[in-house]
C-alpha cells in the first residue's frame, strides 16, 4: 500500500478527511456534518487515479479514531462507511 497521509478541515457544523498519497496530485475525501454529537458521514469520494490502495479505508480509520479519542458518535449516511461498519463489528459502540 502506499503511503497515506490524512489531513482535516473542519468547522463547528462540518469537515473533511483528506488522504494525500506521496507522488499523487489528486486526493481522497471523506465528508461529514454535525449534529449533536453525531458526525454523519455522507460521502467518501476517490479518485479513480488512487484507487485500489485502501485509501478509502484509511479515511474512514480516521474517522473512526477520532470517534474513539473525541466521544462524538458516527451515522453512516455513506454506502461505504456502512459497509466499513459491518466489517468491523469492534466500532459498534461508535456508530449512532
Amino acid at each position: 500500500m502506499s503511503e497515506v497521509t490524512i489531513t482535516r478541515q473542519e468547522t463547528e457544523t462540518a469537515g473533511e478527511y483528506h488522504a494525500h498519497l506521496a507522488g499523487e496530485a489528486a486526493i481522497g475525501r471523506l465528508t461529514w456534518v454535525q449534529r449533536g454529537n453525531v458526525r454523519v458521514a455522507e460521502h467518501t469520494l476517490v479518485p479513480a487515479s488512487i484507487g485500489g490502495r485502501g485509501v478509502a479505508g484509511r479515511l474512514v480509520e480516521a474517522l473512526v479514531a477520532d470517534a474513539q479519542s473525541q466521544g462524538f458518535r458516527i451515522e453512516p449516511a455513506c454506502s461505504y462507511v456502512e459497509a466499513a461498519f459491518r466489517r468491523h463489528p469492534e466500532w459498534a459502540p461508535l456508530r449512532a
